[in-house]
């Protein structure tokens, strides 16, 4: 996983989704609910974070995708790889990620994507699902990428 250096005027917006194993309200679940406010709380405060997606729940478990009511989805900006890998890979998020497979299904599909954004844009649902479905298609590409085969952002455009 390389470190991908942003140019100016760009910030790295990222979605993941999930399947769910049982319903959200579940006691399978419990662990994995009380501890979003918390993750969420060390996301708005880590270095690089610009925004997350949430709801009027403050956070996103309840915001449809891709018309599948088993979906989860977690959408944010950040500065750059560097900041989304260090909050993804430390902490409390670290040991969630570790124990996702308790509470997720395992699929084999891309579940993840990376873009950039002009800075001060905020991505919606219906971006992440076309950015998606792109990589899901295409593999990854400067226009939806992964972690691992990421894209620097775009050149300045050029009056």
């Amino acid at each position: 996983m390389a470190s991908i250096t942003p140019r100016p005027g760009h910030e790295l917006a990222q979605v993941n989704i999930a399947r769910l194993r049982f319903p959200l309200d579940s006691p399978e679940l419990k662990e994995f609910v009380d501890a979003l406010d918390p993750v969420n709380a060390v996301a708005d405060r880590a270095a690089g974070f610009v925004w997350r997606l949430q709801s009027e729940s403050g956070n996103a478990t309840d915001v449809p995708i891709l018309g599948d009511s088993w979906l989860i989805v977690n959408m944010s900006v950040w500065r750059d790889t560097d900041a989304l890998t260090a909050f993804m890979y430390q902490g409390r998020h670290r040991e969630l990620l570790a124990r996702r497979r308790e509470w997720f299904e395992r699929v084999e599909e891309a579940m993840t994507v990376l873009w950039w954004v002009p800075a001060g844009q905020r991505p919606t649902v219906r971006d992440a699902e076309e950015r998606l479905l792109h990589l899901r298609e295409h593999g990854s590409t400067e226009r939806a990428f992964t972690l691992r085969t990421g894209f620097p952002a775009p050149a300045p455009a050029v009056d």
